[in-house]
């Protein structure tokens, strides 16, 4: 930088750049890891159809709801939008299981 602490035209843009590609690397991890998930989860829709259980589980989602609120305390992100991030992630999950049970 300058002696004015004031940042040049192309220092600016290196900074969003480097911050860019840090968002970049975490969306793809992000990514990465909801596709572990949903394996897993796919395990489980299996399990369920094969075992006659139900796609949803009210227990285990209101349990997994205020795991996820207090992790996002912890982490200062805001439980609200982990909580919805959660619940679409449930919908979608619930949306597979009745798929494999042959429910949609």
């Amino acid at each position: 930088m300058s002696n004015t602490d004031i940042p040049t035209e192309d220092e600016k843009r290196e900074k969003l750049i480097e911050y860019r590609n840090s968002i970049d690397n975490i969306d793809a991890a992000v990514i990465n890891m909801l596709a572990e998930r949903f394996k897993i989860t796919q395990k489980v829709g299996v399990y369920k159809a094969k075992y006659g259980l139900p796609p949803a589980d009210k227990d285990r989602e209101s349990k997994q709801i205020a795991r996820l609120r207090k992790l996002s305390e912890n982490a200062q992100l805001d439980p609200d939008f982990s909580e919805k991030f959660l619940d679409f992630i449930i919908e979608e999950v619930i949306h597979h299981h009745k798929k494999i049970r042959g429910g949609e």
